[in-house]
Order: C-alpha cells, then sequence, then structure tokens
C-alpha cells in the first residue's frame, strides 16, 4: 500500500531566520560596495563650480577630469580631490568663463576627458541592486505571511494517514486466529462491494464498528484486512492526534476527516484508541465544557449526518471499553461491536503459521507443541516470538530455527534472558535449587495441579529459577475451587521446602506469596468459594475508573465483612501451607533427590522430572 501524507508545509522559524540572513548579508555587500566604488572612484566632498574657478585661479589644480555624467573630479596640488558637477549641456570651458576663468588659464589646466566605460555603468548597476533587493524583500515577506497564514489554517485539519489500494493489500488470509470476528466483518465487506443489494432491500447497514480486545490482538489488522477484501481507501488516525492544547482544533480535525472521507467515498474510516477523546462525558476531576468533550460531541454529529448511500464505514478500536461515552455506542453510531479475545491453541497455531511463511523452519518444529506452550498470547506477542527465536538461530550460526530456539524465545518472552553470567554463591544455588524442588514435587503429588513442564535454576530475569507448568487442556476458561486451592499449594511448596530442609526462609518466595494472596483473596470475594462470606461479590466500582483505583474505590461492605474476607483468606493460605509442609515431609527423598538433580544439571524437562520421580 501506499500512504499519501497530508500537505501541511509551512514557514519555519528556520526558514525564517535563513531569510532575514540572506537579506543582512544582501545590504552589508550592498553597502561595502558603495564604499569601495566611492572610494575606486576617489570622489571626496562635493563643491560648487564656483570654488573649481576659484582653486584654479590660485593655481591650486593639478588634474581635471571630466565624466561623461557631467562630474568634474579635480585633483588639487595638496592631494586632496574633490568633486564638482559642471552645466549641462555646456563644456567645462564655458562653464568656467562663468565664473571668471580665461582660455590662457584653462590652456594651462591639465584637463582629461573621463570615456562613457565601466565605471560609469556602475552607480546605475548599484542602483538596480537596490531596487532588486528591495523587491525581493517585499515579495519574501508577503510569500512568508502567506504561508504562516497556511500554516495556521492547517494546524485544524485532519492528520489522517490515507492509504489506496493501488498496491498489494492486507486480506483475511493475512488475518489468523480471529475466525467468528472475521465473519462478523465480512457483512461489511460486502455492503462496501455491493452497496446496491443493500439499499434495494432498505437494509442499514452499521455506520460504525467497535473492535474490543486486548493489546496486541490484531484490531488494526483486522480493518486494514476490511479495506482490503473491499478494495476501497483506508483512512487511519489515531484518537489521540484530534486533541491538542488549543480549544475548537480536535472538533475542526474531525470535520475536516469526515469531509475527506466523503470525497473518496466508499472508504473506510479507523480510528485506533477511541477512548482517548470517546471517554464518558461530565466525569472525572475536571469540568465538563473541554476540548475532548468537544471533539467526541464533534464525532458524534459527524456519524449522525451519514446518509445510507455514504458508504462510509468508521471502524474504531479500544482495549477500555468499559470508560467509553453511552452516545457513542447506541443504535446508528457504533451499533455493532465485534470482541477479538486472545487466540485459542487452535488460533495461536494459525497464527504461528502466518508468521512462519518464508523462514526456514527444520522439521522437528511442532508449531502445534509451540501453541500450546504459549497460553495466553496474543497475535503481537506471537509475532515477537518468531522474531526471538529467528535471532537465537542466527546468533549460534544456523541456517533454520529449531525447537530449541522456540523454546528458548518463549522463556525470554515470559521470565527474561538468561543471567549465567550472574555471581552466585553455592549456598544460594542450593536454596534455590530446594525451592525450585520443592514447588516441582508438591505439583506432580497434587491431583487438579498442571503437569510440570520444565524446571531450571539458571536465573531468569529477576527470577533465581523457575518451574513452568504446562496444562494438559490448554485455555481452560473454567477453573474449580479445588484446581485453586492445588494451584495454591504448587506456589508455596518452595518457601515450605526452605523451611524443611534449613529450617529458616528467604525472600526467594516474595512473588509466590503475591500470586497465592491474590489467588485466595479472588475465591473469597469474585468468585463466591467460601462459605463464611457467601456468594457475594466484593470488588471494585467500575463507575470509578476516571479517578483511579485506588483514589476513587468505595468499599461496599462493612468492617465486619473486611474481617471475615481477611480471615477466610488467611485461612485458605494457612491450609493450603500446611498442605504442602505435608507432601514435601512425606516425599523428602523425591526433593533431595530432585534438588541434587538440579545442582548438577541445572535444568530438567518434563521426561527427565518424571522418570526421577518415578524411582
Amino acid at each position: 500500500m501506499s500512504e499519501q501524507k497530508n500537505p501541511e508545509e509551512g514557514n519555519s522559524p528556520v526558514n525564517w531566520s535563513r531569510g532575514l540572513i540572506i537579506v543582512a548579508v544582501l545590504i552589508v555587500v550592498f553597502i561595502g560596495g558603495q564604499i569601495l566604488f566611492n572610494q575606486f572612484r576617489g570622489a571626496g566632498s562635493e563643491i560648487s563650480m564656483a570654488e573649481v574657478a576659484r582653486y584654479v585661479n590660485e593655481g591650486q589644480v593639478e588634474k581635471i577630469t571630466v565624466s561623461s555624467n557631467d562630474m568634474v573630479t579635480v585633483q588639487l596640488l595638496d592631494g586632496n580631490v574633490l568633486a564638482s558637477r559642471k552645466e549641462p549641456d555646456i563644456s567645462l570651458l564655458e562653464t568656467l568663463k562663468l565664473y571668471g576663468i580665461s582660455e590662457e588659464q584653462f590652456r594651462q589646466l591639465d584637463i582629461r576627458q573621463e570615456s562613457a566605460s565601466w565605471q560609469g555603468l556602475l552607480p546605475m548597476l548599484f542602483n538596480l541592486l537596490t531596487i532588486g533587493l528591495i523587491a525581493w524583500f517585499v515579495l519574501f515577506m508577503m510569500r512568508s505571511m502567506r504561508s504562516g497564514q497556511d500554516q495556521a489554517m492547517s494546524f485544524g485539519r485532519s492528520r489522517a494517514r490515507m492509504i489506496n489500494v493501488d498496491t498489494p493489500v492486507v486480506t483475511f488470509a493475512d488475518v489468523a486466529g480471529v475466525e467468528e470476528s472475521k465473519q462478523e466483518l465480512q457483512e461489511i465487506v460486502e455492503f462496501l462491494r455491493e452497496p446496491e443489494k443493500f439499499i434495494r432491500l432498505g437494509a442499514r447497514v452499521p455506520k460504525g464498528v467497535l473492535m474490543i480486545g486486548p493489546p496486541g490482538t490484531g484490531k488494526t489488522l483486522l480493518a486494514r484486512a476490511v479495506a482490503g477484501e473491499a478494495g476501497v481507501p483506508f483512512m487511519s488516525i489515531s484518537g489521540s492526534e484530534f486533541v491538542e492544547m488549543f480549544v475548537g482544533v480536535g472538533a475542526s480535525r474531525v470535520r475536516d476527516l469526515f469531509t475527506k472521507a466523503k470525497q473518496v467515498a466508499p472508504c473506510i474510516v479507523f480510528i485506533d484508541e477511541i477512548d482517548a477523546v470517546g471517554r464518558m462525558r461530565g466525569t472525572g476531576l475536571g469540568g465538563g465544557h473541554d476540548e475532548r468533550e468537544q471533539t467526541l460531541n464533534q464525532i458524534l454529529v459527524e456519524m449522525d449526518g451519514f446518509d445510507n448511500d455514504t458508504n462510509i464505514i468508521v471502524i474504531a478500536a479500544t482495549n477500555r471499553s468499559d470508560v467509553l461515552d453511552p452516545a457513542l455506542l447506541r443504535p446508528g453510531r457504533f451499533d455493532r461491536k465485534v470482541y477479538i479475545t486472545r487466540p485459542d491453541v487452535r488460533g495461536r497455531q494459525q497464527i504461528l503459521e502466518v508468521h512462519t511463511r518464508g523462514k526456514p523452519l527444520l522439521s522437528e518444529v511442532n508449531l502445534e507443541t509451540i501453541a500450546k506452550i504459549t497460553p495466553g498470547f496474543a497475535g503481537a506477542d506471537l509475532e515477537n516470538l518468531v522474531n526471538e527465536a529467528a535471532i537465537f538461530a542466527a546468533r549460534r550460526g544456523r541456517n533454520a530455527l529449531n525447537m530449541q530456539d522456540f523454546q528458548d524465545a518463549m522463556e525470554k518472552i515470559a521470565m527474561g534472558p538468561e543471567r549465567r553470567s550472574r555471581v552466585i554463591t553455592p549456598e544460594e544455588k542450593e536454596v534455590v535449587a530446594f525451592h525450585e524442588a520443592g514447588h516441582a514435587v508438591t505439583m506432580f503429588f497434587l491431583q487438579n495441579a498442571d503437569p510440570v513442564h520444565k524446571i531450571t535454576i539458571i536465573p531468569r530475569g529477576m527470577a533465581g529459577g523457575y518451574v513452568m507448568p504446562l496444562p494438559e487442556s490448554a485455555d481452560t476458561s473454567l477453573h474449580s475451587r479445588e484446581h485453586l486451592e492445588d494451584r495454591i499449594v504448587g506456589l508455596l511448596g518452595g518457601r515450605a521446602a526452605e523451611e524443611i530442609m534449613f529450617g529458616r526462609i528467604t525472600t526467594g518466595a516474595s512473588s509466590d506469596l503475591e500470586s497465592s494472596t491474590s489467588i485466595a483473596r479472588a475465591m473469597v470475594t469474585r468468585y463466591g468459594m467460601s462459605e463464611k462470606v457467601g456468594l457475594r461479590v466484593f470488588s471494585d466500582d467500575p463507575n470509578m475508573v476516571f479517578l483511579g483505583r485506588s483514589l476513587g474505590e468505595q468499599r461496599d461492605y462493612s468492617d465486619e465483612t473486611a474481617h471475615t474476607i481477611d480471615k477466610e483468606v488467611d485461612r485458605i493460605l494457612k491450609n493450603s501451607y500446611d498442605r504442602a509442609r505435608s507432601i514435601l515431609t512425606e516425599h523428602r527423598d523425591k526433593l533431595i533427590a530432585l534438588a541434587n538433580m538440579l545442582l548438577e544439571v541445572e535444568t530438567l524437562d518434563r521426561n527427565q522430572f518424571e522418570e526421577l520421580m518415578a524411582v
């Protein structure tokens, strides 16, 4: 596709400074030239012809030079040079006779006639240069003022990028993992291709489509694919580009955007991150009449003004649909919502197939396995995964990507890069080995825990080591109370192992404690998994999004209920920790064997771990 930029050119301060410098240089050159010219001519102070006659009578004149323009230059015996002008149309002799000079005196003078040469043209040239300089400066100032006016007028113009269809475009074949969303948008494509089919039956195609989904799930790519499938121009702009510090600029840019869209219709107008201007009005710490709300009002007015035959589809994307103004979501504006979620295991495999096109892969690379070990990865994450794997392969000097490259890339994205150069004392390494072994052994003997996929004590990111579980059924959205309780037990297994083996605890379990506390609190306050608290949900007020969660939070329960919630969270955590200690005490030999193996080889995969547990 080819992008067209808006012609928003104007004179910048650099151009103004450059022009003024040029003017100053020309003025200096002109003045210097005049001075040099006068010095070259030897012209001194100007006197009258009567004074010239007086000098002749006194015998002080050495030489007289007459120019073609009636200028008379008198050189005295003492070296002084004086200038005068004779009477026009009469000779110098006749002029001097008027002042009492005889012909005898005149013949005794050294009279020289200066012929018409380049010296006579110099004054004319300097005069022309002066006129040209003034004319150029006036034109420069007029052009600068006109450019400044154009720049001021263009400040309120839309900055949308236009992408035409005269080059290869993005189509639905380039978008994977969002099959349901593509089906919903297929109607938009059909309307843009054949609007008469719908208008003939009196159907009204949605004027606006709001795509809702987490970052990186492909909202922008899907919007471009709609334009590519329909074969229409695509105008793209971000919501933040509407708002400026000057009041009224945002609304002006909205008007200009839709004016341009009508000129190239049928087309698609894509507004990314529309929550930047589409937030709910009349809410927040500031006043209600601000630049952002004026911009939103103009968007609402423009979308209301569309006719059925305008053939303009507005597609907007956001990951914060909860903060949008209700007027945007009513029928007639963004009346169709397309939800784009993180892809499931099948969607991730399809996305990986798209991003690995044209890349050399060894036969051992199994995209299905990679999709299984990347739960929660969005399309952008998977693209980054493939790119990191290619970097690993290039760094290792290979011509194709293998499975280890993808594994290392996934761990780097999830946990951070390896830090093999980190200096670890033998005592610290032993604590880390037993800590990670405690996680793995506890999870192995729990009925509802996920199987262990990998164990390592090689530091990555901020972690000294880690255990990677791999769910048997990837992308499970429903979790039982037993599964959540076993997850907490597995998280607390590392701390329990430290206490059992060394009789003391370290700060290595800080992230485990945060995760287990978060799960336990969600079980009590959100999932209704506590008999004492009951089925009531205790969460933040969703209407406080503009003041911030911590500042705007209003607790809708009593202090007694809060005390009960705290006691239930403590109970879940204590019971889980006791279970972890019980499992590790019972299987102490497994714990020691696994820790010793980790100290020896540093990393174990699932097969090695399960073989060790089976002994």
